[in-house]
């Protein structure tokens, strides 16, 4: 698979097979998505990996606020859950921000890593969809998220038990300029 069809043809995937994840597999998914890059090298992307009835209960009591995301996590064999590491991806050695965008890299850093994992898990036969919509302090308490860490998505994961078609784009002339 090419990188352009690995783009092209990676959808949001809300339903799934009962097929579990092997831990196999995802180790090699996460190993390929390591190689995403961060900040000067930071790689402060991390994923923790929920099965069983921990991953019912954060469907049940940190998707309140949008149901619809608990029901597909429970739909899901797995959910992975990416935090990164504060303090270090816009950030220099003395602890001064870089840039003007201060500690906004941190978030940048783990989206890039959330797509690179989303890719990486489709190369395999997988889908994911990223969901940004839970209640991250209570996700945070269950998962016993360590006090460096802060976590930005949750990734439900497994073999897809649909095919959702590509959404229209906009045309390229709406995204990009020229100067």
């Amino acid at each position: 698979m090419t990188a352009k069809e690995c783009i092209k043809g990676r959808r949001s995937i809300r339903k799934y097979k009962e097929t579990p994840v092997s831990h196999e597999l995802l180790n090699e998914i996460i190993e390929t998505a390591s190689y995403a890059p961060s900040w000067k090298h930071t790689q402060i992307a991390r994923y923790i990996a929920v099965e069983g009835e921990l991953k019912n209960k954060i469907a049940r009591e940190c998707t309140e606020m949008f149901p619809k995301n608990g029901a597909i996590i429970e739909n899901a064999p797995m959910l992975i859950a990416i935090t990164y590491i504060k303090g270090r991806s816009g950030y220099e050695r003395d602890g001064s921000f870089t840039t003007a965008k201060e500690d906004s890299w941190q978030m940048f850093d783990a989206g890039i890593a959330a797509q690179s994992f989303c890719l990486a898990a489709y190369e395999k036969g997988l889908g994911t969809v990223i969901m940004g919509i839970f209640d991250e302090a209570k996700t945070a308490s269950l998962l016993e998220i360590p006090e460096n860490q802060e976590i930005t998505a949750l990734i439900p994961i497994g073999y897809p038990d649909e095919e959702p078609a590509a959404p229209k784009r906009k045309p390229v002339e709406d995204l990009l300029t020229y100067k």
